[in-house]
């Protein structure tokens, strides 16, 4: 997987981003967007999956501000812990300004085809719902975001397609908080929300250890729908 770089808009550095092409060109582009565990192998095995149903797959650094090149899983505490600790360094703003820098590389890169749209997991589910409301991408989807009860009040400015792939089992969202986004984006004309029955947090992770296959397989088939009807 080749890798590219990319200014920040802030003019403080630059990150890298690792680049999947897919068979044929030009393509949609997809922001892949991490977990709290890095661009790890689980999430570059998830760019490979995008790659190959035909879009060009750009997966950002986002831990760069903090370490270059984290690579954890969630197989033991320690890397579990430092994953947290990472997560609770992170800027999410700053985040959303690499994103949107990630975005426009993704628009113009050469096996593009100028539309693009955004899907994060965990940390970047949160972080694919904030850019559905503060980017223009062209689709966005969450898988068990967390906290997206607080992110509520600016549906209004969804104007593209919103996917919410939410978890019925997740430990690291509360069913008051799930509720409330079932209820917020229901009958909305860009958001949608599927929740998966006895699906816990990371389900759809690749090799995770609350994978669940059918959850997995259901969610993964309706962003592949929805990334084909906003991007081909």
């Amino acid at each position: 997987m080749a890798s590219i770089t990319i200014q920040a808009t802030d003019g403080s550095g630059s990150f890298e981003a690792f680049v999947a092409e897919p068979p044929q060109e030009p393509a949609g582009a997809v922001v892949l967007i991490q977990e709290i565990f890095g661009v790890n192998d689980s999430l570059k095995q998830t760019a490979a999956w995008v790659a190959d149903l035909g879009f060009l797959t750009i997966v950002p650094d986002l831990f760069w501000r903090l370490q270059p090149g984290v690579n954890l899983t969630d197989k033991t505490p320690e890397e579990f812990n430092q994953a947290l600790a990472y997560m609770n360094q992170f800027n999410q703003e700053k985040g959303i300004e690499d994103l949107r820098a990630t975005l426009a590389v993704a628009r113009a890169h050469p096996a593009g085809n100028g539309k693009a749209g955004t899907m994060g997991y965990c940390l970047g589910g949160r972080l694919a719902m904030m850019m559905a409301t503060r980017s223009d991408a062209d689709v966005n989807i969450s898988y068990y975001g967390v906290g997206l009860d607080g992110l509520l009040g600016e549906l209004g400015h969804v104007h593209a397609p919103l996917l919410l792939h939410i978890a019925d089992k997740d430990g690291f969202f509360p069913p008051e908080g799930r509720a409330k986004v079932v209820a917020a984006v229901s009958g909305h004309e860009f958001a949608t929300a599927y929740v998966y029955p006895d699906a816990d947090h990371a389900f759809a992770r690749v090799n995770g250890v609350h994978w669940q296959g059918l959850g997995a397989a259901i969610a993964n088939g309706r962003s592949a729908e929805a990334l084909a009807a906003a991007l081909k």
